[in-house]
């Protein structure tokens, strides 16, 4: 099989939705789950490779809380790694503003947004803990960009592939990318079959025997 462009894998990923890639995931044995993180808009959805930046405590002095944005090229998925905190913002209106004007894909946050209508009123993927409108200034600082973060319990390294939707984010390791595909698409193509050989009067069990369903669902060997 001739290797896939990088627009191969993101069309391919954006015809999928988090749960078939969870599944599929789960088949591999790749824990790519983010827990607890949703978007500011179920509508919202996204796909792309990962920009990475690590929070801190700010020091004394204080850090700065970050001037990436500028730098990143369409098709980028911002992930803001902040521990989890949700008594300091790291993400708020300018950086909406600039991130859509610049075509990037969306934003992660393993910690909390503000000025949430922004995301909305343009349609910029924001996915996180929550929000609340205090700011990181002087709260927390920039400890590394492009090094490995944990954003929902997950570990994402820079070139990730995120994936967001109505009900949260999964990350597929860039090296684990063609396998996971692949079943993603076989568990899709299975349930779409499945629902048509229900609607024509099928048995849920004798569908599910019909297509393989529970061998998808199941610890690929080897």
């Amino acid at each position: 099989m001739s290797q896939l462009s990088e627009r191969e894998i993101l069309d391919r990923l954006r015809a999928l939705d988090t749960s078939e890639l969870s599944d599929a995931l789960d088949r591999h044995g790749v824990a790519g789950q983010c827990h607890g993180l949703f978007p500011v808009d179920r509508a919202m959805h996204f796909a792309g490779q990962a920009f990475t930046v690590r929070y801190g405590p700010a020091g004394s002095p204080p850090g700065d809380v970050g001037d990436f944005i500028d730098d990143l090229g369409p098709g980028t998925v911002v992930v803001l790694d902040n521990q989890g905190r949700t008594d300091a913002t790291v993400w708020g209106d300018l950086l909406t503003s600039v991130a859509s004007v610049r075509g990037v894909a969306g934003t992660v946050i393993d910690g909390v947004c503000r000025d949430s209508s922004v995301c909305v009123d343009l349609g910029y993927p924001v996915f996180s803990r929550g929000r609340w409108m205090r700011t990181g200034k002087d709260r927390v600082q920039v400890e590394a960009y492009q090094a490995p973060v944990s954003i929902g319990g997950v570990r994402v390294v820079p070139s990730d592939y995120l994936i967001g939707d109505a009900d949260g984010v999964v990350v597929v390791p860039a090296g684990e990318v063609t396998t996971v595909l692949a079943s993603a698409e076989e568990i899709r193509d299975a349930e779409q079959q499945i629902r048509k050989l229900v609607g024509a009067g099928a048995r849920l069990r004798e569908a599910r025997e019909q297509t393989g369903y529970h061998r998808l669902q199941s610890r690929a060997e080897g």
